[in-house]
């Protein structure tokens, strides 16, 4: 079975985005190989804000060999050729999981993770910590949302960035 991997940059305070959507505080690290970790993948979840910061810089048009997948009830299929478009996330993700390929990866949306996590869909949390305080902005887990018990599996600290990389297995939710 396909592993569903949600993975984000987060403040030190909690936040993957700052209160507007900005993103620009996020900075990567030269030690890490970003295109080998994105190559673990084959498909994309995305929540439509996500979608729609996106399509802004437009980065909407997959990559060959990868199929994003964008959970929205308002955004227009036929709009947006290239992805696939669905309104229901639980259906669409317990068949993407049994079919095979690589890992699943949620791209963005704490909405989408909370969603997916409360339904016991998310089976890997890897946080990229950030050294950076925002004060207000998007949470990596808005309320309301389950608890969840999670396993560390590894961590690792990229000493020129100072950013702090955190990989668990989810547990279980409740």
């Amino acid at each position: 079975m396909r592993r569903v991997r949600f993975g984000a940059a987060m403040s030190l305070d909690g936040y993957i985005a700052g209160p507007n959507g900005e993103y620009d505080w996020i900075v990567q690290d030269p030690e890490r190989d970003f295109a080998a970790w994105m190559a673990e993948f084959d498909t994309f979840l995305i929540g439509r804000k996500t979608f729609d910061a996106m399509v802004a810089a437009k980065q909407d048009k997959p990559p060959t060999g990868i199929e994003y997948v964008v959970f929205s009830r308002t955004l227009r299929a036929e709009d947006y050729p290239r992805v696939r478009m669905d309104r229901e996330a639980e259906p669409v993700v317990r068949d993407l999981r049994v079919k095979p390929g690589k890992d699943i990866a949620v791209f963005g949306g704490g909405e989408l993770f909370r969603s997916l996590l409360g339904a016991g869909l998310v089976d890997r949390i890897e946080v990229s910590l950030i050294p950076m305080l925002l004060g207000e902005g998007i949470p990596l887990l808005p309320a309301p949302a389950l608890s969840a018990k999670l396993k560390l599996l590894g961590q690792r600290v990229y000493a020129k960035t100072g950013i702090v990389r955190l990989e668990y297995e989810v547990e279980g939710s409740r």
